[in-house]
């Protein structure tokens, strides 16, 4: 681009930050936590951090991704400690791979506190304005211009635009040009991206009406209360640190005449007659299309929750829709509890352009532009959570790159926002991407409890986490490495009384020989906990180490067989692909293979085998391929 601007220009800044929703916070913070002079563009300084959909944080697979952004040094885990309203884990009765943690926020409080946060933050300065351009110089980015004509010269940009490049917002025939809750929309940085040839998709997303608290009959609706043992987010807190009296949510159901309602008047549906463009997340359908694509069910769960401490607003859940505001109205009048309620906002359905994410590098780094980065739904992701977890690697990496020093790769092995990076960047993704634990081959390595064990000791190699919180990592994996020692060589006997009591109260078998404490914990019927009774020698440990030895206990078999899966994994992920490499050069190689390979530009074996197009036989051609020119290059130098 032209440098028209440099009369109108301000300097002084290492990076750009484009948008302060989720993904804009944590990556403006952790360029400045890093030392870097950061700016942060917001079109509205009152809604930073704002949730303008469901009012919580965490719950399936994003309760990890939120421990993992803590266990990095991120914000998100420490500001939904300070702000919740009700914190539940999610999936007790299964097993500890997919425990995840859910807290209802005070939607207020939340954006407020992450604000001030910001604002008191060294090495970032917040700016109201409307970026309208990228500016470049070859295939370097120089700088951005705002609205007003102003240039900001920096060394690195990260969109992080959320739902706001282009938006409209629907609710039936009516139409704003509007981004989220009647906010102002980016009409103009999607034409300076087209024109750098960034390739664009057209998204959609929606929300759910809010009601009026004092117009609900809760008699007519199950509660649902929060956990009375707090669990924080942040490895920084304890539970006793957090604790506080929580809110109820409730809920309550669809009908058979709600489907009727819908399926009436299904005509007026923006969806369903033709006006909307954008796709939309097939894993968060709207209620339209829920009674049109399981037409066999009769009924839906519907999640009344609080959208604050100090406010009347309930978020219907469940019930995102685009219908016109008469049938929104009809429509809920028919769910138990509801039909009386009076809508605060209308329910809409929102539009907006995203990229397609395979033009970017792992480390959300455009491969055609240096220096510009991107996080969060702008890359064609939905979710809060998985926002903060990109926005946080690209904040990294865009502050090591200007520093000089390597940047930060998460895989598949060891983390969510691995997972989730790694498929945003390898396959096509034709709707917004929503982050589930099936996604995770490993996901019994991957849990929630033990993000800190996986992830601090990068967060202290880059620098976001502090010398003192990573001593206290050590001392916690020495504590459950000689807990767990101690357990498998502590013996039990038969003849204990103790011992036959507790087994008999846990309906355990009897023992027939003598066995180990670690040997009980395996049993189904038991666990760390209730053996402490016949295990007089127990030090007294933290609540957090005690869950890793049991875990690591009771899955230890499972636990060594992921890790093999692991190992093979990291071999084919260590097999790196040279930059320079030629693939028309290879003759064995498919057609459709050789056009994807460069057209993505993998870094390794591993990630060019995840490419929607690239079969196992081409991945061994390429083996064959590589083995054979690194053997020509030892020949050439013997």
């Amino acid at each position: 681009m032209q440098d028209r601007y440099d009369i109108m220009s301000e300097s002084g800044y290492d990076i750009a930050v484009i948008g302060a929703g989720h993904a804009g916070c944590e990556a403006a913070l952790a360029s400045a936590r890093l030392g870097l002079e950061t700016i942060l563009f917001t079109v509205s300084m009152e809604n930073v951090a704002l949730m303008p959909c469901n009012p919580n944080i965490g719950g399936s697979s994003k309760g990890h991704i939120v421990r993992e952004i803590d266990a990095l040094g991120g914000e998100m885990g420490k500001n939904i400690d300070k702000t919740y309203i009700q914190s539940k884990m999610l999936n007790l009765s299964k097993g500890p791979a997919v425990h995840s943690l859910r807290a209802q926020a005070d939607k207020a409080m939340y954006s407020r506190q992450m604000r001030m946060t910001l604002e008191n933050t060294e090495h970032l300065t917040l700016k109201q304005a409307e970026v309208t351009e990228i500016v470049t110089a070859g295939d370097e980015v120089t700088g951005v211009i705002i609205g007003t004509g102003i240039k900001y010269n920096c060394k690195a940009v990260i969109i992080c635009s959320g739902t706001y490049l282009r938006a409209r917002c629907l609710c039936g025939e009516s139409i704003t040009y509007t981004g989220p809750n009647g906010l102002m929309a980016a009409n103009h940085l999607s034409d300076c991206l087209k024109s750098m040839g960034i390739r664009m998709y057209r998204f959609k997303t929606g929300t759910p009406a809010r009601m009026d608290k004092r117009t609900i009959d809760f008699d007519k609706m199950e509660e649902q209360k929060g956990d009375e043992k707090v669990r924080p987010f942040s490895f920084s807190n304890n539970p006793e640190d957090i604790a506080r009296e929580q809110v109820s949510c409730w809920l309550t159901y669809t009908n058979e005449e709600t489907h009727r309602v819908i399926k009436e008047n299904l005509h007026r549906s923006p969806l369903y007659a033709g006006v909307i463009e954008g796709v939309g997340p097939r894993y968060c359908p709207s209620i339209e299309d829920k009674v049109v694509r399981f037409a066999d069910r009769k009924r839906h769960q519907v999640f009344i929750e609080p959208e604050g401490e100090y406010t009347n607003e309930m978020y219907v859940g469940g019930m995102s829709s685009s219908l016109p505001e008469d049938v929104q109205l009809k429509m809920y009048h028919t769910v138990p509890g509801l039909e009386h309620a009076k809508i605060v906002r209308n329910a809409y359905a929102i539009e907006y352009d995203c990229i397609d994410a395979r033009q970017l590098n792992p480390t959300l780094e455009f491969k055609k532009i240096k220096g510009l980065f991107s996080a969060g739904q702008f890359n064609g992701s939905s979710g809060y959570e998985e926002a903060a977890g990109q926005g946080l690697v690209a904040g990294i990496n865009a502050s090591m790159k200007i520093l000089g020093r390597e940047m930060l790769v998460l895989d598949r092995s060891e983390s969510y926002i691995g997972v989730l990076i790694d498929d945003l960047v390898t396959k096509e993704n034709k709707e917004p991407y929503r982050m589930m634990t099936s996604r995770a081959e490993y996901r019994l390595l991957l849990r929630q409890d033990n993000a800190d064990l996986r992830l601090m000791e990068k967060g202290h190699q880059v620098g976001l986490i502090r010398h003192r919180q990573y001593e206290k990592l050590m001392e916690k994996e020495s504590l459950i490495s000689q807990e767990i020692e101690r357990a498998e060589h502590t013996n039990i006997g038969t003849s204990d009384e103790k011992v036959k009591e507790l087994l008999a109260a846990y309906g355990t078998q009897e023992l027939k020989s003598g066995t180990t404490i670690a040997e009980l914990i395996r049993r189904p019927e038991l666990d760390y906990e209730k053996l402490e009774p016949i295990d007089p020698e127990r030090p007294h440990l933290p609540w957090d180490v005690k869950e890793q030895v049991n875990i690591n206990i009771k899955y230890d078999g499972y636990i060594r067989r992921q890790k093999k899966q692991v190992e093979q994994f990291k071999k084919m992920e260590e097999k790196k692909i040279p930059e320079t490499i030629c693939y028309d050069e290879i003759p064995s190689l498919r057609l459709e293979a050789r056009q994807k390979l460069k057209e993505f530009s993998p870094i390794s074996i591993g990630q060019a085998s995840r490419i929607s197009g690239v079969t196992p036989a081409d991945i061994a051609v390429l083996l064959v391929y590589l083995e054979a020119k690194r053997r020509m290059e030892d020949h050439r130098y013997e």
